[in-house]
């Protein structure tokens, strides 16, 4: 589809959603009142603002349809959210998750996850490092908001893109518990448990979590998938305001799954370069060779605790006063074999030319045998943040207004030893051949990348919002924010304990907003927005772009962006549809780490539908799609290419019906259907990702008020579809699959 059919495609589906909404109307007339439905995200502090009064787009997933999703990770749930794409297919962590045409590599750049309004970790990306990878979806979650945009650039860290805030389950002034059971074909066991209720008068507590276990919906023939979290959640409640404090420690880590040949029979979605053969290697590394032996079963995972909690007050006479805070700290390391380049025969890199032997087994191998180089790639991570979000805010008759100070630290300490390649037979946890020339020498075949790194960040932003009530209908809104980024950095390339990169980075720039809401009457409203807003470089940034930055680039991406929607809000229907355009300047794409950057300007334009439909019948649809065309307008040699990896239009639709058996028993039949187009899995647009259709189905029995039993098939017909490439060698016929076809089944019990 040439860029025009795309523009008209744009516009044609607004129109649609457009004359969509009378028809609905119609259809719930006798429910012509708004839902009240109260956002955080995006207000300073979190003060929040009723959904229907927000002049910015943003998604609301409660923890109904989250289970109705069953999110293999935290980033697959995003795909929930329109706007979005999320290439979940690398495991529980390691996912890529890329916002509104927003340029990006992998990872999740312009991506931050908060847990009560507070990010986790104020660096959206490091090197092996996107946020959700240290987040975990369990039953003490209550509800997930996810703003795209809007005042983003202004507030909390001041993310330009995607901001996801988790809000944790309270307890009440009744007891509650659950405990649910969770198994599947694939040999999953997990337990979760929740309890909430009343430790003394206004104070309440909720504690939970889960325990798993598992060989991985990638069989890697042993356990795998293995974690464990428990997260308490206390609120004291004043008769003026409340403090609420929370910790959520977790030890869960499981296998990364990476791109895999696309032209050798036998090599499908099950399959997986880990298993009990080639779990454990000794590698060499540094400029002495040392060595040491590592478990590649490790994988990727998060060994931290996330910390915090907020105070908020009414002073009185409209003031009012919140402060948020948050600790992180702990490992995210990664263990990967990861594939270089094309698979081949065992006659083409056997020394005689003819076979090799297995350095396990001692199997003997012949010539005809499917080999690949595949790296031993470690990664040790130890990361710390700690930000605070202190806002004091004044309400008049039709004025409102607040000033904010934003202060976070973040550190990340990483040792790494990339490369470490060796040849190993083309099956799942297939081993290395001993034969083989550069398999068998210390320096292995190809390249090595070794570093060990440490670096500081300092942040602090002062903001200010206003919003003035116009009349009953209109009511505008801005903001600004001054940021200053310090950065302390330095790294040894090589392992010798020589620094071959280090800087003191310090920067100051002035982020903005301006909307407005048009309240056309009780179900319908039309917003406006537009921002400019920074993502500041950290600590990758330099290393990778060192050479750019010691001759005068400061490596800040500028993010400009424009939206206007429509929302139409009744207890039936909750329809919003947005039209956005931005453009990114000078992000930079790095191949892999220790190659040369590019530097370059993306635009994109689209379209975003997020609907919600319900009646007394039981039927339910949630539906998001999204319709996007994005270009490269500045690039020394991908200029008017597409953006890789971001497919020109997706769509997401959850039907679900429930009825009632008999003796006050109840079915649910429910659905997902998810549509995506084909994209490209390069800036150089040489490499065609073909789109696909997943449908996933799921049962949902509750015999009595307290037991509930669910079963869920993703990916029904074991569809092969293909979320990347190879993004470090974007010409070797690799990618990876989505997850195979998996069944679970849970069986929940609650008290209430």
């Amino acid at each position: 589809m040439n860029k025009l059919h795309k523009l008209n495609a744009v516009f044609s589906a607004v129109a649609l959603s457009l004359m969509a909404a009378p028809a609905l109307a119609e259809e719930s007339k006798d429910k012509e009142k708004n839902v009240e439905v109260i956002v955080v995200s995006g207000t300073p502090g979190g003060v929040g603002i009723s959904k229907k009064d927000a002049s910015f787009a943003i998604t609301n997933v409660d923890a109904d349809l989250i289970e109705k999703i069953s999110p293999k990770s935290t980033a697959d749930l995003f795909k929930a959210v329109p706007g979005i794409w999320v290439e979940s297919s690398g495991g529980e962590s390691g996912a890529n998750v890329f916002v509104r045409g927003f340029p990006a590599s992998g990872d999740a750049p312009f991506l931050t996850l908060s847990i009560e309004g507070s990010p986790i970790y104020p660096a959206p990306t490091l090197s092996f490092l996107e946020n959700s990878s240290i987040f975990r979806i369990d039953e003490t979650i209550e509800t997930m908001e996810a703003l795209r945009g809007g005042p983003n650039p202004v507030v909390s860290n001041g993310q330009p893109g995607l901001t996801t805030n988790f809000r944790l389950k309270r307890g009440g002034p009744d007891t509650a518990a659950l405990a649910k059971y969770t198994t599947s074909d694939y040999g999953l066991q997990r337990a979760d448990l929740v309890l909430s209720g009343e430790l003394s008068d206004d104070l309440y507590y909720m504690i939970g979590g889960y325990i798993k276990r598992s060989p991985g919906i990638r069989d890697a023939g042993f356990t795998s998938e293995d974690g464990q979290q428990v997260t308490i959640n206390l609120t004291r409640e004043f008769d003026k305001g409340e403090v609420n404090f929370y910790s959520r420690i977790t030890d869960d880590t499981g296998t990364w799954y990476l791109p895999t040949p696309l032209n050798v029979e036998g090599v499908d979605a099950g399959y997986t370069q880990l298993g009990t053969l080639n779990r454990q290697a000794k590698l060499y590394y540094g400029a002495n060779n040392e060595s040491d032996i590592f478990d590649f079963g490790e994988g990727r995972g998060w060994k931290g605790h996330v910390t915090g909690g907020s105070v908020k007050f009414d002073l009185g006479n409209g003031w009012n006063i919140i402060d948020r805070f948050s600790l992180t700290s702990g490992d995210a390391n990664t263990f990967g074999l990861v594939p270089e380049g094309a698979a081949t025969k065992l006659a083409n890199v056997a020394d005689n030319g003819e076979s090799a032997t297995g350095a396990v087994t001692g199997t003997v191998y012949g010539a005809d045998t499917d080999v690949q180089q595949i790296g031993r790639w470690v990664v040790l991570k130890d990361i710390r943040a700690f930000t605070n979000d202190l806002a004091l805010s004044k309400s008049w008759d039709n004025l409102s207004t607040s000033v904010g100070l934003y202060t976070a630290s973040t550190s990340a300490n990483d040792w790494w030893s990339l490369g470490n390649q060796a040849y190993h037979v083309l099956e799942s946890g297939g081993e290395m051949l001993s034969g083989i020339e550069c398999n068998d020498a210390i320096e292995g075949c190809t390249w090595n990348y070794d570093i060990a790194s440490t670096g500081d960040a300092r942040t602090r932003a002062l903001y200010a919002t206003a919003s003035y009530i116009i009349n009953e209908q209109l009511t505008v809104d801005g903001g600004i924010r001054s940021e200053n980024h310090v950065v302390e950095y330095s790294v040894d390339e090589g392992l010798d304990g020589q620094i071959t990169k280090a800087l003191s980075y310090d920067e100051s720039k002035t982020s903005w907003t301006l909307g407005a809401n048009y309240s056309i009457d009780e179900s319908n409203a039309v917003f406006a927005r537009v921002n400019n807003g920074y993502k500041m470089p950290y600590f990758d940034d330099f290393r990778d772009n060192y050479g750019a930055y010691t001759s005068g680039q400061n490596l800040i991406k500028e993010v400009s962006q424009l939206e206007v929607g429509y929302k139409y809000m009744t207890d039936a229907i909750q329809a919003y549809t947005t039209i956005f355009t931005n453009e990114v300047q000078g992000d930079t794409f790095v191949r892999r780490p220790g190659v040369p950057a590019e530097i370059l300007t993306n635009e994109a334009i689209g379209a975003e539908f997020d609907v919600n439909f319900t009646n007394q019948e039981g039927f339910n649809v949630n539906l998001n799609a999204t319709v996007q065309d994005t270009e490269i307008t500045a690039s020394a040699t991908n200029e008017g290419n597409e953006s890789q990896r971001q497919p020109g239009w997706q769509l997401r639709v959850t039907p679900s019906y429930a009825f009632e058996l008999e003796n006050q028993q109840y079915l649910t039949v429910y659905g997902t259907v998810t549509s995506v187009d084909d994209r490209f899995g390069n800036n150089e647009n040489t490499v065609v990702l073909d789109g696909y259709t997943k449908v996933d189905l799921g049962l949902l029995y509750e015999p009595t008020d307290q037991v509930k039993l669910q079963l869920a098939i993703d990916n029904v017909s074991d569809k092969l579809g293909i979320t990347e490439g190879d993004p470090r060698n974007p010409a070797a016929p690799n990618g990876r699959y989505i997850m195979p076809r998996s069944i679970k089944l849970s069986v929940t019990y609650q008290m209430f």
